[in-house]
């Protein structure tokens, strides 16, 4: 027992030590910190809203395809902004942005206005879009090579941690205080995220500076270098099948995780609400998510280390800790045991969303670093899309249980976990990379 409690004691101060030493990572989690926390706000209030104005299975699913297709539509073309401009400045105004947008969703009043729901919901998204490729892009030049399996575990607990907190807290405040406060304090944080960003001295040089001499020729021909651009990213993944796969490894996990997204909604409000209140529940059930998503990758990178094989080891234990925890839910006849199979779903998330982005920090080059994340981002998306739109059609249409698309979410998940256990016989060696 007080060599395990040693252990820990050395984990924590390995992350600890990575606050206190960087003051530009720090203010980069700052700013993640805060942001996350505003958009589970945001997620709670908008379930909330579209359950009290429509209720359908349908309309629930179009609001997290108003989530997910602008990421997918957005993301080749934000791999090539964060590519070519600097990277800290675009993390700075499309949080500005977001919060603008978000402040629009205080016009919502009534089921005539739910289209306007949508529509700033996926304006919020193509923001995003930009946001999250140019930070994973960003964040090898804030950290040394050797912290990268560090910030990146730390940063996936930050998410995991605010997702807990967050859905608790939204879910009271959306109970109580309602959607309008929500989206007010959702806004607040993203102002409050860019103000950190402001705060960070490390700027990465893009392209577009480089070549500010040089005079342009018109916005065709910018943009016949933006899609360009993106085919040189293409091709540089396609040319090399083993980092095409790296970057497919989240995409696998949202054909699965996108159906419970869905699911989440009607287990919480019609199967387990707690008081006839399912927004408690649903805030619960987020908690769980966070908890696994927090602790498992920490957990796993303890137990495997951050050599090649340990991290292809930890995305098998998430596929596999994934697989169980949706036959869990498929099977789940109480509240207490839905939450502990969402807690070991969540580990598995957790650990393939972590392990398969510090794969590809580490293989691919900084001149395409950004561009290749925009990539795996566009392929989740669309994954997650997919998965999205048949769990609500499934539920509305094809007269399916709960539990029914479950196992069917549990069978893909099966599948995806063969085909990547196939994949890891072949890698584990460790293949030569071109850069």
């Amino acid at each position: 027992m007080p060599a395990a409690a040693s252990k820990s004691s050395v984990t924590l101060k390995l992350y600890l030590s990575l606050l206190q030493r960087n003051r530009n990572f720090r203010n980069l989690w700052f700013a993640r910190v805060v942001s996350n926390l505003g958009d589970w706000f945001n997620l709670l209030a908008s379930a909330s809203l579209i359950a009290v104005l429509s209720g359908a299975g349908t309309a629930i699913s179009f609001l997290f395809l108003a989530r997910f297709l602008p990421l997918f539509v957005m993301s080749p073309f934000a791999g090539v902004l964060a590519d070519r401009f600097e990277r800290r400045s675009l993390l700075i105004w499309t949080d500005v942005l977001r919060a603008l947008t978000v402040l629009g969703f205080l016009f919502v009043d009534r089921p005539e206005r739910i289209w306007l729901l949508y529509v700033l919901t996926a304006l919020q998204f193509v923001f995003s879009a930009v946001f999250s490729p140019a930070e994973q892009a960003y964040l090898p030049a804030v950290v040394d090579k050797q912290d990268l399996v560090t910030a990146n575990a730390l940063d996936s607990f930050t998410w995991s941690t605010m997702l807990a907190i967050g859905a608790l807290l939204g879910g009271l405040a959306t109970a109580f205080f309602g959607v309008q406060t929500a989206f007010i304090l959702d806004a607040l944080s993203f102002l409050l995220s860019a103000w950190f960003v402001t705060r960070i001295a490390v700027r990465s040089r893009g392209r577009a500076h480089e070549e500010s001499a040089q005079p342009l020729e018109g916005a065709q021909s910018a943009a016949g270098a933006a899609f360009l651009e993106i085919f040189e990213g293409m091709r540089y993944l396609w040319a090399q099948p083993v980092l095409l796969a790296f970057a497919l490894i989240k995409a696998g996990g949202s054909l699965v995780w996108g159906s419970v997204n869905v699911l989440e909604i009607p287990l919480a409000e019609q199967i387990f609400p707690l008081n006839g209140n399912g927004t408690l529940t649903l805030g619960l059930l987020y908690a769980a998510v966070g908890i696994g998503t927090g602790f498992g990758p920490i957990v796993v990178r303890h137990l495997l280390g951050d050599t090649w094989g340990g991290m292809l080891k930890a995305v098998s234990i998430g596929y596999f800790a994934m697989t169980l925890g949706i036959l869990g839910l498929a099977l789940a006849p109480s509240l207490g045991w839905m939450l502990g199979a969402t807690t070991v779903r969540g580990v598995g998330t957790g650990v393939i969303w972590v392990f398969s982005a510090v794969l590809l920090q580490i293989l691919i080059p900084d001149r395409l670093r950004g561009r290749v994340f925009a990539f795996e981002f566009a392929a989740f998306t669309l994954t997650q899309s997919i998965s999205t739109l048949w769990a609500g059609y499934a539920y509305d249409n094809l007269g399916w249980s709960v539990s029914q698309i479950f196992f069917s979410a549990a069978v893909a998940s099966i599948v995806i976990t063969g085909a990547w256990l196939i994949f890891y016989l072949r890698v584990r060696s460790r293949p030569k990379f071109a850069t």
